[in-house]
């Protein structure tokens, strides 16, 4: 079994900079599929949430045969608050495929998985897309690429890296920018040049650390990792290493490897394969296939702590039930919340407060409001509260924070109200600079507690132009109390349905959050006060007939209209004493104890203590 001719890369960039795009060219102009198959663009984003906001959720494998070379091709997530898949599969390449936008450079998601593959050691090829956008500047994109490298001490190398420059989406690709148009055909001849093959021996031992996952509805759960030794193959017997140090015999049912980007089953995988593996009833990533005479425990892969929580629990509304939902008690939860964190061990849960409270925590809002988006497709039914910081304490019980580096560009013009939006929630400036074209871009270190709810509030202050983007830093010590929203809230006095009537007579009192027809509950919340104390309101009141009618104007009621919330502005909406009513088919915002007596001693107990 010769490795010489296998190669393994994973593509790195930041959201939106058409890494995945880039794969589409490479799967199709190495012949991945037949002439007249139909595929639809971005075919690595198998998930429709994926699909739907154009970023990479999951870490995924695809492989390709190029001049009787194998090349594996492993997806990576450019964002941040997935890094915990990031984190697991470079372990599984040689080399990775940086790919950064010629117009923007390289972005902080960029930095951050660079960082990682560096570290690692691993060889690095720069591709600048998206050439053929107005006002890009390639040769500037590549220079910053060389400045990161350089700060994040990249060796001589890694310095030394290769170079193309192309667009994905027209599908061409050059050597140097003044070349003629080629296909990427230049960039895979660049893979095979400047990556080094896998190493291994294939008669050695079988070794291989689990990695990631799949899941097939005919097989089960499948385990995905690179052969680092010895020859794996169906009926195989091996011994499990797991977390607690202990080790158990498994067999190996079916070994599958990537054809494309389908599994297909094969007879044998050596060194350097990527390979799915099924048999394993019960697994966790990190685990270590090896030799039944002779195991060895790989060290475990090391994935960053998390930095927000949220408590998850049971839906206890009125209305519980009624709006599609089919997975509704705290067993269907914990199920659902234990295989989320089987295949993202960067998303921790515990139980809290007996057996219908769970506290999640992740890298970030976006990665614990994906897990809720595909949560609620998939018909559960629940209530999330407000996102709380991990705090953590030093040797001398100093209390310690995350902290996160925080860039912003924006026109000139807007800056002022933006230091200042950006001073209230304890950012410090680390530097602002001013370019020709009057857009400023500002760099700062803030608390974690200050991104919640920030961009929408930049979008805001800059009129739609600010463009931002963050990236964890480290703990440093708690920089004290930053304001939450301002504002109360209106909340429904009685059940029933919103009535236009009610809703026009509230209408100067603040904005409304629910439509007219709505159905509500006690201590729903229906729109936001002008002023910042939370007021009770009877939105299902209905105009009573009398004889006495305007020719018409009772008909005519012209309502504002409401602020439909997303899920994200839901969660970064609410306080402490309020959560999120999640449904298959509506979100709802309620106080999170509906009784107004009994809010009235909370509130008065809370203010005691303080």
């Amino acid at each position: 079994m010769d490795t010489s001719n296998i190669r393994n890369i994973a593509i790195i960039a930041h959201v939106d900079h058409g890494k995945t795009t880039l794969v589409d060219q490479l799967l199709k102009q190495c012949g991945s599929f037949h002439e007249n198959e139909e595929v639809q663009e971005r075919v690595m984003d198998s998930d429709n949430l994926e699909r739907e906001r154009g970023i990479t959720i999951l870490s995924k494998n695809a492989h390709v045969n190029y001049k009787g070379y194998s090349v594996n091709i492993v997806d990576t997530p450019g964002h941040a608050d997935f890094g915990g898949q990031v984190e697991r599969v470079l372990g599984t390449v040689d080399g990775v495929l940086l790919v950064v936008d010629a117009f923007e450079g390289p972005m902080a998601q960029t930095r951050f998985v660079t960082q990682k593959a560096l570290e690692l050691g691993l060889i690095p090829i720069v591709v600048v897309n998206k050439i053929d956008r107005d006002g890009c500047n390639p040769h500037l994109a590549l220079d910053k690429v060389f400045d990161l490298f350089c700060e994040l001490n990249a060796n001589e190398e890694q310095l030394d890296f290769a170079h193309v420059f192309g667009s994905g989406r027209k599908g061409i690709c050059r050597r140097e920018l003044g070349d003629e148009d080629g296909d990427f055909r230049i960039l895979m001849d660049l893979i095979l040049e400047r990556i080094p093959a896998p190493k291994g021996d294939p008669k050695a031992a079988p070794l291989l650390q689990i990695a990631s996952l799949e899941y097939s509805g005919f097989l089960g759960r499948l385990a995905v990792g690179r052969v680092k030794e010895g020859t794996f193959k169906p009926n195989l017997t091996v011994a499990q290493s797991l977390d607690d140090g202990t080790v158990r015999s498994i067999r190996i049912q079916k070994i599958l490897r990537y054809e494309g980007v389908t599994p297909k089953p094969v007879e044998e995988a050596g060194p350097g394969d990527i390979i799915l593996i099924a048999g394993l009833d019960k697994f966790d990533i990190g685990d270590t296939l090896s030799s039944v005479a002779n195991p060895v425990h790989l060290p475990r892969i090391h994935i960053d702590p998390p930095t927000i929580s949220m408590l998850f629990t049971v839906n206890t509304s009125p209305l519980a039930g009624k709006y599609g939902g089919k997975f509704l008690t705290g067993n269907h939860l914990l199920e659902r919340l234990e295989r989320a964190h089987m295949s993202d061990p960067a998303l921790l849960v515990e139980k809290v407060d007996g057996a219908s409270t769970f506290k999640v925590s992740g890298r970030g809002i976006l990665h614990l409001t994906i897990l809720v988006e595909n949560m609620r497709r998939e018909a559960y039914e629940f209530t999330i509260g407000s996102p709380q910081v991990i705090f953590q304490k030093d040797s001398s019980g100093k209390l310690l924070e995350p902290i996160e580096s925080f860039k912003v560009e924006l026109p000139a013009e807007y800056s002022g109200a933006v230091i200042e939006e950006l001073g209230k929630r304890k950012g410090e400036m680390q530097n602002m600079v001013q370019d020709d074209n009057n857009r400023v871009f500002l760099e700062y270190t803030i608390p974690s507690r200050g991104l919640i709810g920030l961009r929408p509030v930049l979008l805001s202050l800059s009129k739609g132009y600010a463009v931002s983007q963050s990236i964890f830093l480290e703990y440093q010590a708690y920089k004290g109390e930053i304001p939450a929203r301002v504002n109360g809230v209106m909340i429904a006095k009685d059940s029933g349905d919103a009535a236009s009537y009610a809703l026009s007579k509230l209408e100067d009192r603040g904005y409304m959050i629910i439509p007219p027809g709505a159905e509500v509950y006690p201590g729903m919340i229906v729109g936001e006060h002008n002023r910042n104390v939370d007021i009770i309101v009877n939105v299902t009141k209905g105009k009573h007939l009398t004889n006495m009618r305007a020719s018409g104007s009772d008909d005519n009621i012209q309502l504002t209209p409401y602020r439909r919330l997303t899920l994200e502005e839901c969660v970064t909406f609410i306080n402490d004493d309020e959560c999120i009513e999640v449904t298959p088919e509506i979100l709802r915002i309620r106080k999170a104890t509906l009784d107004p007596h009994k809010r009235k001693q909370e509130s008065k107990v809370q203010t005691e203590e303080e």
